[in-house]
């Protein structure tokens, strides 16, 4: 299933030396991305949060109307590509462990008013004043009366091929465990304003579905070449459920026939340019496990029929992670996960977004501009998740 950058987090008053070490470091950051208080904004401007696990104390800013584009993520159409994310912190009185929805910061023309970054002049276009807050209770769909208590972003492009990027989700229905299982997977659509009303359950035509296994790792592309948006989903025995676009707005494909051959537990989007032959069909990489940084798989060549031909080895290059952001000191070890490689910044190379958390109630979201020597990296913007807690 899937992931999704800068600001000034403020830590926690008594929290050690580790907490005095990240606010110096934030007081440098300031000076090199020009962040100050405006006329027109709150001194805590642009999702800068109080404590890395807490509520937000900035209100958040209205979605700017977009008109349409093709750029990937971009779910109110206004040219700047957004941000999704998974994981998010949980407030301090959550005792049940629900799950906390699915987070997006939108790009805007002026971004985080950070200014250009000092090693590469590039300014960056995310906003976390700009956020949406996607939870199963206001945003999933029903399935046999019950709402989803599992929420997770899978993938993301536009569907419908209206120009605004829409959201596919990863649910939980209700199985008793016999028989067929129902589909998991919901579709979110975008529009002017960002993703709006409630999911639709994804349509798998029966012949489109083999065994008794759940549809999963929905991944997009253009794998017949015809300049609509398809999903391939896994299917049992090593199979692949290919469904053409464009998808109605009931989520139905246009068009699905028998699984295909070849398949794999788990299935990717190849690592930059998605039709690695250059025939005019994107494809597909299937794996014995979820996509890791140097995980290998195999390739699975698009064509007139979809995902359908052998295509040979295929390894993701392993990532190196730029320096983490620091985090108060606690009882645990940090941990860092690289979440994306994509251009948030404009300059058509690809960026790095990481998160360091350590458990639930604390992260951290840093956004690190295209670099040849991430180990010297320093983040256009940094931001905690807590900026979506109520």
């Amino acid at each position: 299933m899937t992931a999704i950058r800068g600001w000034v987090v403020r830590v926690r008053a008594g929290a050690g030396t580790a907490a005095g070490a990240l606010c110096a470091a934030v007081v440098l950051l300031t000076a090199l991305t020009g962040c100050g208080t405006t006329p027109d904004r709150p001194a805590t401007k642009n999702g800068d949060t109080a404590p890395l696990a807490g509520r937000a104390t900035t209100p958040s800013l209205p979605v700017p109307r977009g008109r349409g584009s093709r750029l990937p993520s971009d779910f109110n159409g206004d040219g700047h590509r957004d941000l999704v994310l998974n994981d998010l912190v949980k407030s301090p009185t959550d005792s049940h462990g629900d799950d906390s929805g699915i987070g997006i910061v939108y790009g805007t023309q002026t971004g985080a008013d950070t200014g250009s970054n000092s090693a590469t002049g590039a300014a960056s276009a995310l906003d976390p004043a700009v956020r949406q807050l996607l939870t199963p209770r206001e945003h999933g769909a029903e399935v046999q009366g019950v709402l989803p208590a599992a929420f997770d972003a899978e993938a993301s492009c536009d569907l419908d091929k209206d120009g605004y990027t829409d959201l596919i989700v990863a649910t939980d229905p209700p199985y008793d465990g016999i028989g067929r299982p129902p589909v998991p997977l919901q579709l979110l659509f975008g529009s002017p304003t960002g993703i709006t009303g409630r999911a639709v359950v994804l349509r798998i035509p029966e012949q489109a579905r083999y065994g008794n296994d759940w549809p999963d790792h929905p991944v997009c592309g253009d794998f017949d070449g015809d300049g609509s948006t398809d999903l391939a989903v896994t299917a049992s025995a090593d199979r692949v459920s290919f469904l053409r676009g464009p998808f109605s707005r009931k989520g139905a494909p246009r068009t699905a026939a028998a699984p295909v051959p070849g398949g794999g537990p788990a299935l990717a989007a190849p690592a930059g340019a998605a039709d690695t032959d250059a025939d005019g069909a994107d494809d597909l990489v299937v794996l014995p496990r979820t996509r890791t940084p140097g995980a290998g798989g195999k390739l699975l060549l698009g064509g007139p029929t979809g995902p359908a031909r052998p295509g040979g080895r295929y390894t993701f290059d392993a990532v190196t992670a730029p320096p983490a952001p620091g985090l108060p000191e606690g009882e645990t070890k940090p941990v860092t996960d690289v979440l994306v490689h994509a251009d948030f910044d404009g300059d058509e190379r690809p960026d790095m977004v990481t998160r360091t958390h350590r458990g639930e109630r604390a992260d951290v979201i840093a956004l690190y501009a295209a670099t040849k020597n991430p180990a010297g990296a320093r983040p256009l913007i940094t931001f905690s998740t807590s900026i979506f807690l109520p």
